[in-house]
């Protein structure tokens, strides 16, 4: 007789049979670990929406998480009833939510980008323009393949960005010859994985099971790959993955320290930057959004609140004084 599989096992099969990133995993088993702690080590099936109500309001008042912190405790463990247990969890009850905030995205100035920009080189300096002349997602820059760069069309091809959706965006003409070259180095390290008798890439799902040796052809290949193996962890097979997505923030944060931005500068303040810079540009901003994948176009607005010009038109009193300070 089989013994069934622990819990956490359990939520893993659950999270891969959907397809879910590795990284929403790692999410999802943190929370509901961290539940089922808080409870005294009790099982999940002996508790339900009161229990979810007095955790997530644990969450709120006493560690004081952000809200998405507090929705993302709250989306992992609907996802453990309903996936998991097969148990509905009903209405949250006594639940306290944490306070929203309504925050504008950081941009910096075209200057700004030129002077950070100065002081990045190398793979992490083509990187950080292919996420602003682009509008890239950190790991959607990290997760582009050979075959997604279109040089013929000057364009790139997003597989799977955010809610599974592919789009194309622009290929800045700036990056086309460091591409390239970074492409002959990215066919050097596949000849030499070839020789070793290394596994393939890692694939999405289907194509890996529709196509088991596609992983070792070229146009599959990171475009920015990992000069060191390391161990799949869902697999525990030994290959080649894309660079850490640390690398480039690490750059990026020295960057702008030496340049002395007093900003808080992330990779996706690029994208911010590149929605905003579009926008002071006079382009629609339905095509912005397309750029962008988002799904709803007020999504794309939060943008036209963070532009060079003054979107009210309102002036200053102050400027309208005639006095010498």
């Amino acid at each position: 007789m089989n013994k069934k599989p622990k819990l956490l096992t359990q939520v893993r099969n659950a999270i891969r049979a959907k397809h879910y990133s590795y990284l929403t995993e790692k999410s999802y088993i943190q929370w509901i670990r961290r539940y089922i702690f808080f409870h005294d080590i009790r099982h999940p099936k002996d508790m339900g929406a009161n229990e979810v109500g007095a955790f997530l309001s644990h969450l709120a008042v006493d560690r004081k998480v952000a809200p998405k912190t507090q929705n993302q405790a709250l989306c992992a463990l609907v996802f453990l009833y309903k996936h998991v247990l097969k148990k509905e969890l009903g209405d949250v009850t006594n639940l306290m939510w944490a306070k929203k905030h309504v925050y504008l995205p950081v941009v910096l100035s075209q200057c700004e980008i030129i002077e950070v920009f100065g002081h990045i080189m190398g793979l992490p300096l083509l990187m950080c323009q292919l996420m602003y002349g682009a509008g890239l997602r950190k790991m959607e820059c990290h997760r582009l393949r050979l075959k997604d760069i279109d040089f013929d069309r000057h364009q790139i091809i997003i597989r799977q960005g955010k809610g599974f959706k592919d789009r194309h965006v622009p290929l800045p003409n700036m990056t086309v010859q460091a591409i390239r070259t970074q492409i002959e180095v990215v066919k050097n390290l596949h000849q030499q994985d070839r020789e070793l008798n290394l596994a393939g890439v890692e694939l999405p799902y289907a194509i890996e099971r529709k196509y088991p040796n596609a992983g070792t052809e070229l146009g599959w290949q990171w475009l920015f790959p990992s000069l060191r193996l390391s161990q799949d962890p869902r697999t525990k097979i030994t290959r080649r993955h894309h660079i850490h997505p640390t690398v480039v923030a690490k750059h990026l944060r020295k960057a702008v320290l030496e340049s002395k931005i007093m900003k808080k500068v992330t990779c996706h303040t690029l994208r911010h930057s590149f929605a905003t810079h579009l926008l002071e540009k006079n382009s629609d901003i339905r095509t912005v959004q397309e750029l962008l994948g988002h799904n709803d176009v007020r999504t794309t607005q939060v943008y036209t609140h963070v532009m060079k010009r003054n979107a009210t038109g309102a002036k200053s009193p102050l400027d309208s004084l005639n006095y010498d300070v």
